[in-house]
């Protein structure tokens, strides 16, 4: 059970409708997502206790559809990690690569489901938190197209970059929980109706396999510099998927050489503003008092986050600091736009691009924990879709000679989940 591997934060059952398409499904939920009187901690200490008086947009639609939520799955804290390490509940080991992580930030979500302790799950994806966890623990993990998915509910880490999306065995049932929770919500006015981009919900019809005709681009900055047994891989799936009829040709996407530095200036800046909340008065432990309010908000903060999540509180207040706006944060909101633009070039000239999600295996618990770099590196494959906010898929694409899983990310333009969902049903 998930004790054994520290997948869930709580395990606690939440009843759906006694009717619907998930009727019988269980569905876990990340611990970033609001259950109204079931705890939400975000893996914090910061949190711990917290009982939200409502339910997320997405929470609701899984209970409307029938879902049951047996729990809260654990996560890096607030959802700043690659690997499930930085949470106060302690880290989630892999079930599928004993002794490695999971990925994060939606490790829980993605271990759980993994080792059949839940049917489907939900997590959040800012850089790569559903698609890194999917390829690191061999399951399928889909990024919606910013919008196409409601936020209400969800504790923002960065608002401009997330979104919640599914994580299940097969990309069928991924595509079966992602029709349940998309669509616009009065909630949260960054939502969009699929309909009007020329598309509609009917998700997991599209996970038929054919893929002939597709065609495939494969920017090359993506697979240069990954792991010598992954690019093998990930080769091997497109040859499975030209094998079905689907074609390939290379494309370049010169910005994305910029994307990782600019999405954790952006990302980082608005985590600064986001959790500028989490003060003692409105939530968190409350302070003492014995000093003066700036010297107990300190302490509330100095007790309840931990390490990563000060390392990227400093640098986004720095970052948006007098006199570094400019230097930084605009720099890098440049660097997005350039990035959106080259995403929109290739897309013109192919149907769907394909890269390996994480360049690296799962890395072994505690490998990466003392190198932050390292662990900031290895999204260089997932965050810059996050920038071009289009949707991304991450499919099982094999395993290393070691047997710790490789994933195949497909990326799609924007309100194209249903291409991304055909070509990656072709391999799982």
């Amino acid at each position: 059970m998930s004790t054994e591997y520290n997948g869930y934060v709580t395990e606690e059952t939440i009843e759906g409708t006694e009717d619907g398409p998930l009727a019988g499904k269980t569905v876990a939920i990340k611990d970033n997502i609001s259950t109204e009187g079931v705890p939400t901690t975000c893996g914090s200490a910061m949190l711990e206790g917290y009982v939200p008086p409502y339910d997320a947009t997405v929470v609701s639609r899984v209970k409307e559809a029938g879902g049951t939520i047996p729990g809260k799955t654990n996560m890096d804290e607030f959802g700043m990690g690659t690997t499930n390490e930085t949470s106060a509940f302690g880290s989630v080991e892999n079930p599928a690569a004993e002794g490695h992580v999971p990925g994060g930030s939606s490790g829980g979500s993605a271990a759980v489901v993994a080792a059949g302790d839940a049917d489907m799950a939900l997590g959040s994806d800012t850089g790569g938190s559903v698609r890194c966890p999917a390829a690191f623990c061999g399951v399928v993990g889909i990024k919606p197209t910013y919008g196409l998915v409601s936020r209400y509910g969800l504790v923002a880490y960065a608002n401009s970059l997330e979104q919640i999306g599914p994580l299940a065995p097969t990309v069928e049932e991924a595509a079966e929980l992602l029709e349940v929770i998309a669509g616009p919500d009065e909630h949260d006015g960054t939502t969009r109706d699929a309909t009007d981009h020329g598309t509609d919900y009917d998700f997991a019809a599209a996970a038929d396999g054919d893929v002939d005709g597709l065609s495939i681009g494969v920017p090359t900055e993506l697979v240069e510099g990954a792991d010598e047994e992954v690019v093998e891989t990930f080769w091997d799936a497109i040859d499975e998927l030209e094998a079905q009829g689907a074609s390939y040709h290379e494309v370049e996407l010169p910005s994305v050489e910029h994307a990782v530095e600019a999405y954790y200036v952006i990302a980082m800046s608005e985590a600064s503003s986001n959790l500028a909340r989490f003060d003692g008065v409105r939530y968190g432990p409350s302070p003492d008092y014995e000093g003066n309010w700036n010297e107990e908000f300190a302490k509330v903060r100095e007790e309840g986050f931990g390490p990563e999540v000060k390392r990227r509180v400093l640098l986004g207040t720095y970052a948006l600091s007098a006199g570094y706006q400019d230097k930084y944060y605009k720099k890098a909101q440049d660097a997005r736009a350039w990035v959106k633009q080259d995403f929109d070039e290739a897309l013109s000239e192919a149907d769907v691009l394909a890269s390996p999600t994480m360049p690296v295996p799962p890395f072994e618990l505690g490998e990466s924990l003392d190198d932050p770099l390292k662990m900031y590196l290895a999204d260089a494959n997932t965050t810059p879709v996050n920038l071009a906010n289009l949707p991304a898929i991450s499919v099982p694409a094999g395993e290393t000679s070691d047997g710790l899983p490789v994933g195949l990310q497909l990326v799609g333009p924007a309100f194209g989940e249903k291409t991304i969902i055909r070509a990656g049903s072709a391999l799982a």
